[in-house]
């Protein structure tokens, strides 16, 4: 069964469920990647409900497509929850980076890696680790560079 489209007022808007602009026409993307070519920082700055998530999600799956970087999208919000506990704050962090690796470049062992990593960098280092784990381990006919939202 068909579910009809509807207008999306929480979460990223998804193309086959919801009505949405074209996420990549709202953004001046030969931007960004020049920008991603540089190695500078940007920043993407909104208001709420206006899609900054959808933008951003929509230009993994395009840098992905070209080939030329290796791109991933975190959201480090339930990090929030430990609040001062920092070593708990970073290990969701890192869990959720393993994750988002999996899903958007295949690569299932990030996941794996955490409590090592945990347990060798601690808690301040876990996340820079974690980061030169998953950039030292792909295949070295095809090195790109990681770029990360």
């Amino acid at each position: 069964m068909s579910v009809p489209k509807f207008f999306n007022t929480a979460g990223p808007g998804k193309a086959d469920l919801n009505y949405l602009i074209d996420p990549l026409r709202r953004i001046n993307y030969d931007e960004v990647i020049t920008m991603i070519d540089q190695q500078r920082y940007f920043v993407l700055h909104a208001p709420r409900q206006t899609g900054k998530t959808t933008s951003l999600l929509a230009m993994v799956r395009k840098i992905n497509a070209e080939g030329r970087y290796r791109c991933v999208y975190i959201n480090v919000e339930q990090a929030q929850a430990a609040r001062s506990d920092v070593a708990n704050g970073l290990r969701a962090i890192v869990s959720e980076l393993g994750y988002r690796v999996n899903l958007y470049l295949g690569d299932p062992e990030p996941s794996g890696w955490i409590s090592q990593i945990m347990e060798e960098a601690g808690a301040f280092n876990a996340l820079a680790a974690m980061l030169r784990r998953i950039c030292a381990t792909q295949g070295q006919e095809q090195v790109k560079p990681l770029v990360l939202f």
